[in-house]
């Protein structure tokens, strides 16, 4: 499937699954650029779909964990591939 395809899907259902909680649209949209990745919006939407939560500061703060931990995990994925370059040059030499 297209990226744009999936994206905009995600982003589509995010925004319906925040508004149904009757927030406006704008919040999902914002919450949904913020996100950046149909994954990542399907946390979200599992999370709004489980708790259901009532103030827009809930949705924010769940968003800015799911950010975090995106970002956790591509350092940590940076990390390794340096570690394993560096481990390359180790046993091979340059």
């Amino acid at each position: 499937m297209d990226h744009k395809k999936e994206w905009g899907r995600a982003k589509n259902k995010l925004v319906d699954a925040i508004k149904e909680l009757g927030f406006p649209e704008e919040l999902g949209v914002q919450i949904a650029k913020q996100l950046g990745s149909p994954k990542a919006m399907e946390r979200m939407m599992a999370y709004l779909y489980n708790v259901k939560p009532g103030s827009a500061e809930l949705i924010v703060d769940e968003m800015l964990a799911i950010c975090s931990d995106i970002a956790r995990w591509k350092d940590k994925k940076e990390s390794e591939e340096a570690n394993a370059r560096y481990n390359d040059i180790l046993n091979k030499g340059f």
